[in-house]
């Protein structure tokens, strides 16, 4: 379990479930490094975030994750950050991404390209990144923001998209098998639909979608229980998950 406080760097924290996030964790006690590319907003977050606790600590950092160097660099920056202080880097949040696809074959080469760039290529860097830190304390956490998209291959826009979302999955369980006994520990969350900027709630249907504030309070208990993987909210992904996994081809289809 959590020890209180920790430092929890989380990655695209500039809005939706990152920046939910971030306020959730505050609240439970916990300083933060966050980092996006819209460094005003991170700016805004944090003016928020201490106005209700002022007692936290709350660094910000501009980071495009499509830049490798740059990854390495804004995690190495606030490692020393906490470092001066006599803290480590205790939780990784990888969280950064984005949502655009098209069909194969449709001429959308260049979406599907950022989507697996971004998605996967510096999802690598930044899991590269926070390993490079957690091996040196010999300690930490380092959670992955999957998708159930992740768990079975989809159709049309979302092709690419999920594939992404399994391949970053598979990293994170690989890196659990690893360090099976070790003191660094690693968690993948596959989130249903969560009402952010990155989704459009007119598209689902029955109520499915959860508020930011719902799905991430799911998540971040996942994440203080340290948990190995969990479908977020559990109601309806965890029994959800079963039939994505195992429906026929003709029902699956029309699932999707």
């Amino acid at each position: 379990m959590s020890r209180t406080p920790q430092t929890i760097l989380i990655t695209g924290a500039s809005s939706g479930l990152g920046a939910e996030m971030a306020r959730q964790f505050a609240a439970l006690g916990h300083d933060l490094a966050l980092c996006a590319r819209r460094v005003e907003r991170l700016d805004e977050l944090k003016a928020e975030i201490l106005a209700a606790h002022p007692e936290r600590r709350v660094e910000v950092r501009p980071l495009d994750v499509d830049d490798d160097d740059q990854v390495f660099e804004v995690f190495r920056a606030f490692q020393a950050d906490f470092a001066a202080d006599g803290r480590t880097i205790d939780r990784v949040v990888v969280n950064a991404g984005i949502g655009k696809g098209a069909k194969l074959g449709t001429g959308g080469h260049a979406a599907n390209r950022q989507t697996a760039m971004t998605n996967f290529v510096a999802a690598l860097a930044q899991t590269d990144a926070a390993m490079e830190i957690f091996r040196a304390q010999n300690s930490g956490h380092l959670v992955m923001i999957s998708s159930m998209s992740a768990l079975r291959g989809l159709p049309r826009e979302l092709n690419t998209y999920a594939a992404t979302k399994a391949a970053i999955a598979h990293l994170a369980e690989g890196l659990r098998v690893e360090l099976h006994g070790k003191p660094i520990k690693v968690t993948v969350l596959y989130p249903g639909y969560i009402k952010t900027e990155m989704t459009a709630d007119g598209a689902v249907e029955g109520g499915m979608m959860a508020s930011a504030e719902k799905g991430v309070r799911a998540m971040v208990r996942a994440i203080e229980k340290e948990k190995a993987s969990a479908y977020v909210p559990a109601l309806p992904w965890a029994p959800l998950s079963v039939v994505m996994k195992h429906a026929p081809v003709p029902v699956f289809k029309k699932m999707v």
